[in-house]
């Protein structure tokens, strides 16, 4: 009896110790383990819950099986027509063999280098396969797209804003797309996606997340910026020209008008006053004839005279009106 005791006592504290050593773990949520005994890999658990093991022989290896992110350093990449672009990709991954992915890379981080390796690689080889507009582009919609240069309101009529936004009108029609951005980033994916499950890794997308201009293709694309600004500023300013040409014909016009009717008008009361003029001097003819003939003959002295420098005779009919036409009388002084 004693002895019975004696071994139930042993068995018990040889399942406390156990129990004490760990022999149950838990997997969690998003979470999947590899079970390793001396290095050699004898189970995996990817269902959540509670799991044995034997403590001091078997080593739990944990990784998760949520998607993780991977990001990419940009690559200065050529295209196919020889354009060097930035490109900065990233990518989404799980890990769904845990067993190949212990036996191949181990580590997350290790299944990051060979991420890299492998996406680096595929990402320049498809840049590199396509054209420049391929990769910056993802649909034809710019070709649809209704564009015209925007137009100050204040212009006189419908027809001089036609004229003007003909004038600053720029746009090209660019080059049809077959691929797209998006495309590129699907051959990606299919172009990685089998190698990486060589290593319990699954790719779940691979997507170009900016696509960056060298500086030697920046100053090309600033230097054509700015020849479409200085065209339609020259647009702007030889419609300008255009303006100021027909405003100063038009003042001109306007002004010959106002002359010509200012003349009309002042040859109109020139010749009212000259009617009325010579009414008043017939009027005064008809009263005394012989005083206006004395009047006007005077008043032709007054004008021509004063501009004569020497007069050697009188003795002619125009200077009749110097003389008395009657005999002086002594006694009376008439």
């Amino acid at each position: 009896m004693k002895k019975l005791v004696t071994i139930i006592v042993a068995v018990v504290i040889l399942l406390a110790i156990l129990l004490l050593l760990g022999p149950f773990y838990m997997v969690k949520e998003g979470e999947q383990v590899v079970i390793t005994r001396f290095g050699r890999i004898v189970n995996a658990e990817t269902d959540a819950g509670l799991k044995f093991r034997i403590p001091f022989i078997d080593s739990i290896t944990r990784y998760p099986s949520t998607l993780l992110s991977w990001d990419g350093d940009a690559q200065r990449i050529p295209t196919k027509e020889n354009q060097f672009i930035w490109v900065d990709a990233t990518a989404r991954w799980r890990i769904v063999d845990p067993y190949t992915f212990y036996m191949t890379v181990k580590t997350v981080d290790g299944g990051i280098a060979r991420l890299n390796d492998l996406l680096d690689s595929t990402i320049r080889t498809v840049i590199s396969e396509n054209y420049l507009n391929e990769a910056v582009r993802s649909t034809n919609r710019i070709n649809s797209m209704e564009y015209s240069e925007e137009i100050n309101n204040d212009l006189e009529n419908q027809e001089d804003a036609e004229t003007l936004r003909s004038l600053t009108n720029t746009r090209q029609r660019q080059e049809e797309i077959k691929i797209g951005r998006d495309g590129l980033s699907d051959m990606m994916l299919s172009e990685a996606a089998p190698l990486t499950l060589g290593y319990g890794i699954e790719l779940e997308d691979v997507i170009i997340r900016q696509i960056r201009y060298s500086d030697d293709l920046t100053d090309s694309v600033y230097s054509r910026m700015i020849k479409e600004r200085s065209q339609i500023a020259e647009a702007y300013r030889s419609y300008g020209r255009g303006q100021l040409l027909s405003w100063q014909g038009r003042a001109e016009n306007e002004k010959k008008t106002i002359l010509s009717e200012a003349y009309a008008e002042s040859e109109r009361i020139k010749g009212e006053a000259d009617a009325e003029a010579a009414e008043i001097y017939s009027n005064a003819y008809s009263a005394d004839p012989e005083f206006f003939r004395l009047w006007t003959t005077l008043e032709s002295y007054r004008k021509t005279l004063p501009a004569i420098d020497k007069t050697l005779s009188t003795d002619m009919v125009y200077f009749d009106s110097l003389y008395s036409p009657l005999p002086y009388d002594e006694r009376t002084g008439e």
